[in-house]
Formats: structure tokens, C-alpha cells, sequence
């Protein structure tokens, strides 16, 4: 549903932004000129999406009473495949009209860092964060999207403690910003000689990448810390003190890279995730406080959450978030989550449209 109550404000303010920009004390005041005429814009847009919803519908309404008077059956066909034609553009112009009403998210166009970390469940939740990894490697090569790790930390037998990476291209942070929460997996661990299912966890955190100007960080407010790196099981990855873990004092948090034999590649890579780290965390403050006025359909920002389970022995995966499943695991697995991914970013439309 549209809320029209909205959009008939909307159109009263688009009345006030037309005398606005006609008004000379406006046109002499170049940045309140330029301020204006933006609003007008997108205004006119929205109003004019508006009036042909509303013109659609009324169409729609003159078919429908049409139909019920005319008993000639090929003008009942033409009829019924004018309704359906009219119903699809209604349809087409709602989804347009909800996409104008939405606020535009500066976040939506950056680039993503990805942190995911195995929790309970041992060294068969390490595993399933592996296969996460790769899910998410297999659905950035189909958008196109550069891939570069950050961080990792493997077990022996090729899981991950926690990897972190970073997704470049299109309007990343947009698909991806979903993907935060727990992802719980059932099945039959490789470890498991009894055949039992075991039920582990794994959590994702996805991080709008932030830029110098979006976090401003005081050198006084870190301590950088180096020492040697290390792999599984103690063995040295290299000679020399070129691990960096970087502390954010006023925070507390901790970022650790030592992917790289350089410290200087290493440090900037540290600093690249806490700065992300950071942005992150004022976004889930502003999203906290309007989660006060009202109940969020779809979480973005809670990582204690459990919102998808993967079911091995039924095949199954199900996000909870909006009660979506799919019985075909492997190809879900195989980076085939963009029918998931499109239908959260439209419950998230809904839930931002009727705010």
C-alpha cells in the first residue's frame, strides 16, 4: 500500500518549492537557489508518478465496470487484456513511486567489508564460515564485484576462525548491508563419526566502507601494537615484527592484520576496518533510535540475530527475517542469493515507504 496521506503532503510541498524558486530573495541566494530547485526536482518526479498511479487506477476501475455490462466474448478477451496490461503498469508505477519515496542512503554506494567470524560449534562452524566465504566470492564474481581479503585466521583442516574481506564495485553496501546477523547451519559435521546433525552458528558483519572524510581518527586515540605473525598451529608466516594490531582507545576496539609481509601494508589495511568499524557503529546508534519508534520488519544492524538457517539433510535455507525458504541449498551455496537478497531489499522498501 502507498500512504497517500505522504504523498498528498509531498504535493503540497511541491506547490510551496514552486513559489520558492520563483521568489527573487530565493534566485539572489545561490545556495538556498540551488537547494530548492533540487527539491523541486525530486518532488515533481514523485508527484508526477502520483497523478499516473492515480490516473491508472481510475482506468482500471472504468475496465472492471466495463467488464461486468459486456457479454460479446471477444470483447470480453480485449477487455480482460486491457486490465491485465493496465494492472502491470500499476504495478511498475507503485514500485517506482516507493523507490522515490525512499531517502537516499549515502552508504548504499560504497564498497563493503565483510567480517565473518565461526561461533559455536567448533571447528564445524570454522567450516561453515568457509563455506560462507566462498558463497559470497561466487555471488560477487556474478555482480562483477572485486574481491580482496583483509584478514584471515585457518584452521588445519581449512576452515576459518574469522576471515575478513572487502567487496568493491556497484552500489555494494546496498545488496550486501542484509547479510549481517547469524547464519545457523544443521548437519552432519566431517568430524562427527556417529552421524548426528549438530546445529553451529556463524556471524556475518557487513561494514560500509568508510573514507577518511566519514570517521575522523585522532592519532592520539590509538595504539599500534607489532609483533610477529603467525599461522595455525604456531607456524611462523614470516621473520620479521610486520603484524599490526591497532586498538581504538575510546572504543576499545581491536583489529589485527598480519595477511601482508609489509607492517606498513598491514597498518593501513587495520585502519582501512576500523574506520569501517566505526561508521558502523554510529549507523547502528541512528538505526537504534528509530528502532525506539517503531519495530524494524527487517534487522540491519543487530548482529546477535539469527535471521537465515541452513538445513542440510532437508536441503533447506530459510531467512527469518521475512519467512522466505528455498529447498535447492546447493545452488543457494553456489552464490545463487540474489532472489533472497532482491526480496529483503524490498521488505526493506516497504518497511522505509510506510516510515
Amino acid at each position: 500500500m502507498l500512504p497517500q496521506e505522504k504523498l498528498q503532503i509531498l504535493e503540497n510541498e511541491l506547490k510551496e518549492m514552486q513559489e520558492q524558486i520563483s521568489d527573487p530573495a530565493v534566485i539572489n541566494d545561490a545556495q538556498k537557489y540551488r537547494d530548492c530547485l533540487r527539491r523541486f526536482k525530486e518532488l515533481r518526479e514523485i508527484n508526477a508518478a502520483w497523478k499516473h498511479y492515480q490516473t491508472l487506477k481510475k482506468h482500471i476501475e472504468e475496465v472492471n465496470a466495463l467488464e461486468k455490462t459486456e457479454n460479446d466474448p471477444e470483447m470480453l478477451d480485449l477487455i480482460k487484456d486491457e486490465e491485465r496490461s493496465l494492472q502491470q503498469q500499476l504495478e511498475q508505477t507503485e514500485l517506482k513511486l516507493k523507490d522515490l519515496l525512499i531517502p537516499a542512503d549515502p552508504n548504499d554506494a560504497k564498497n563493503a567489508i565483510v567480517e565473518i567470524r565461526a561461533g559455536t560449534g567448533g571447528e564445524e562452524a570454522a567450516l561453515f564460515a568457509a563455506d560462507l566465504f566462498r558463497m559470497y566470492s561466487y555471488y560477487a564474481e556474478m555482480k562483477g564485484w572485486k574481491l580482496e581479503v583483509i584478514s584471515m585466521n585457518q584452521t588445519e583442516l581449512g576452515g576459518y576462525k574469522e576471515i575478513i574481506f572487502q567487496l568493491s564495485g556497484k552500489d555494494v553496501y546496498s545488496y550486501m548491508r542484509f547479510e549481517s546477523g547469524v547464519h545457523r547451519v544443521q548437519r552432519i559435521p566431517v568430524t562427527e563419526s556417529s552421524g548426528r546433525i549438530h546445529t553451529s552458528a556463524v556471524t556475518v558483519a557487513v561494514l560500509p566502507e568508510a573514507e577518511d572524510i566519514d570517521i575522523d581518527i585522532q592519532e592520539s586515540d590509538l595504539r599500534i601494537d607489532v609483533y610477529r605473525s603467525t599461522g595455525h598451529g604456531g607456524q611462523s608466516v614470516n621473520t620479521t615484527d610486520s603484524a599490526v594490531r591497532i586498538t581504538h582507545l575510546p572504543t576499545g576496539i581491536v583489529v589485527t592484520c598480519q595477511d601482508e609481509k609489509s607492517q606498513i601494508k598491514n597498518k593501513a589495511k587495520a585502519l582501512k576496518v576500523l574506520r569501517s568499524r566505526l561508521l558502523d557503529e554510529e549507523i547502528s546508534r541512528q538505526e537504534q533510535e528509530i528502532a525506539k519508534a517503531r519495530k524494524a520488519q527487517v534487522s540491519t544492524g543487530d548482529r546477535s540475530a539469527k535471521i537465515r538457517t541452513y538445513n542440510f539433510p532437508q536441503s533447506r535455507v530459510t531467512d527469518h527475517r521475512i519467512n522466505l525458504t528455498s529447498y535447492n541449498l546447493d545452488s543457494f551455496l553456489a552464490g545463487n542469493i540474489e532472489e533472497f537478497i532482491q526480496a529483503l531489499r524490498l521488505a526493506w522498501r516497504n518497511e522505509k515507504v510506510n516510515t
